[in-house]
């Protein structure tokens, strides 16, 4: 499988889809993004600016300082919001599925995630735990357990009957043999991380969102989408 033709047809997909993907794709990206600030806010921590320049003072160092500014009832309500994070992203998957399948798709779409919440919820934790698990033996267990599990939300979304243990058990499956191939193709999209990541903590405002991941988030989503629908025909062949 070529990343290369996985994204060439993604691109196709934007432009054909454009300009309404693109609003929708600004949807998600700034709900995502109000989450994230919440969260921030609620924990009582750093800006990202301010955040750098306190480690690189070595001020962060110590622990003490950097736990003196959290509140408890912050922290847990900040990690409850947080976990908004995999449900309207499970949502966006959706919509990418859709429009990779050439479906009719909108808005409404990035939402449907609440639907099936505590599947998605339940997957994310218990995905997490084994990840973490197997990165107790080395980094790189770590690494090859989470693609592992990349494709249990689209098995989910495919068949919302099934539980998260299964979506993970069958994401195992479709993944053997096919990790390495999910990872150069995120690899390859390396460069647009950067320059997203670069926009964000270059940006000295107290609430912002990179106007790179309106283009990114889309591209990204399709292709991923486009690997799932190619493992999947793999299997049933």
């Amino acid at each position: 499988m070529q990343g290369s033709i996985l994204k060439a047809g993604a691109r196709q997909l934007l432009f054909k889809n454009a300009p309404t993907l693109f609003i929708i794709s600004l949807l998600y990206v700034i709900l995502a993004a109000v989450i994230s600030w919440l969260a921030v806010r609620l924990l009582g921590s750093f800006g990202i600016l301010d955040t750098l320049t306190r480690f690189a003072s070595g001020e962060l160092l110590d622990p003490s300082t950097l736990f003196a500014n959290i509140r408890p009832l912050g922290a847990i309500l900040a990690v409850l919001l947080l976990l908004l994070h995999p449900i309207l992203d499970v949502g966006f998957v959706s919509y990418c599925l859709k429009i990779n399948r050439n479906r009719e798709a909108d808005y409404k779409d990035i939402f449907n995630g609440f639907t099936i919440f505590i599947k998605i919820i339940s997957i994310f934790i218990i995905s997490t735990i084994f990840i973490f698990l197997w990165s107790l033996l080395l980094f790189v267990p770590g690494i090859v357990a989470s693609y592992s599990y990349r494709q249990a939300y689209y098995i989910l979304l495919d068949d919302p009957e099934k539980s998260a243990i299964q979506c993970i058990a069958e994401s195992k499956l479709i993944m053997h043999g096919h990790k390495v191939d999910l990872f150069v193709l995120d690899f390859s999209f390396l460069g647009w991380f950067f320059l997203d990541s670069a926009f964000v903590l270059l940006t000295p405002l107290p609430f912002v969102f990179s106007i790179i991941s309106v283009w990114l988030s889309p591209y990204l989503g399709l292709t991923r989408a486009a690997f799932y629908e190619n493992r999947i025909a793999g299997i049933a062949a």
